[in-house]
């Protein structure tokens, strides 16, 4: 028996992300994921862990000289990274 009510699985997935507000969560996930691509293989190496709270980045390195060169780029990385994402989900950027 056919139901005459199908949708695309798509558009449910969507209209689900959209109802439990986990699109700025998803996005933000999304951004964390494209580090290494927008600031390359070297740079994902020595940075060991990154998380988005509240619009803030925090960014944990293993190299002392690396936190440095990141935090003289820091606006840089910001407009790349909020370019990716397609609005602006990170608002600063913190190095530890």
């Amino acid at each position: 028996m056919r139901r005459s009510n199908t949708q695309k699985l798509s558009d449910v997935l969507k209209d689900y992300i959209r109802e439990n507000k986990l699109d700025k969560k998803l996005n933000e996930l999304d951004v964390v994921a494209s580090w290494e691509e927008l600031l390359g293989q070297t740079v994902a190496r020595y940075t060991e862990s990154l998380r988005i709270q509240n619009g803030t980045l925090f960014v944990k390195t293993s190299s002392p000289a690396l936190r440095n060169e990141l935090i003289m780029m820091k606006e840089e990385i910001r407009r790349r990274l909020n370019e990716k994402a397609g609005q602006e989900l990170v608002r600063q950027i913190v190095f530890k």
